[in-house]
């Protein structure tokens, strides 16, 4: 299927937004720092996350948990899978939860819950997206980088299929039919 990817957040917009995120996180004075990335649409964000948090004088930790909410379908189920979990010890340490998008909020709540009932100090949620509107889980994240209109968002991690997650920006899809003219063609 071709679609045209237009721009929602472009390189310059996430940089300075993940640089600001990480001035906030530092502001909080975290303890034994943990970030843990939700993979697999967070870790482009979680790694420019990490690095923007070093350079605020953080030395956190990285560990990543893999989990699914999706069957065939496109429709989140509320069976939570665990395809990998966080490893380290998280006992009495702060965590910092780390996702792509925030929109039903059930898989963000059951790791949010995992990681507090393995004893950590403190569970915060980063959430380069939010969609509140999607919300039906009772979760909202501690950061956010940006507000979501309620379209399918790909790039900077995110995938359609499979496609899109190596690009710079954060863009929406189109259907070719009905694309927008200034978008970026992808086929």
């Amino acid at each position: 299927m071709t679609v045209t990817i237009n721009t929602l957040f472009d390189e310059d917009m996430i940089a300075t937004r993940v640089s600001d995120l990480a001035r906030e996180i530092a502001d909080s004075d975290p303890k034994d720092l943990l970030v843990v990335a939700v993979l697999k649409g967070s870790f482009i964000f979680a790694a420019d996350l990490v690095r923007a948090m070093h350079r605020e004088g953080l030395a956190p930790e990285m560990e990543f948990i893999h989990l699914s909410s999706y069957g065939a379908g496109t429709e989140g189920s509320e069976n939570i899978r665990i395809l990998r979990d966080v490893e380290s010890d998280v006992n009495n340490r702060d965590i910092i939860l780390v996702d792509d998008i925030l929109e039903s909020g059930r898989t963000l709540s059951f790791a949010r819950d995992r990681l507090k009932n393995r004893g950590a100090r403190s569970v915060c949620v980063v959430a380069l997206l939010d969609k509140p509107d999607r919300r039906k889980a009772a979760i909202s994240a501690d950061y956010v980088g940006f507000a979501c209109p309620d379209k399918f968002v790909v790039g900077y991690g995110m995938d359609m299929g499979h496609a899109w997650r190596q690009l710079p920006f954060i863009g929406y899809v189109v259907p070719r039919e009905d694309a927008e003219p200034g978008g970026t063609e992808e086929r």
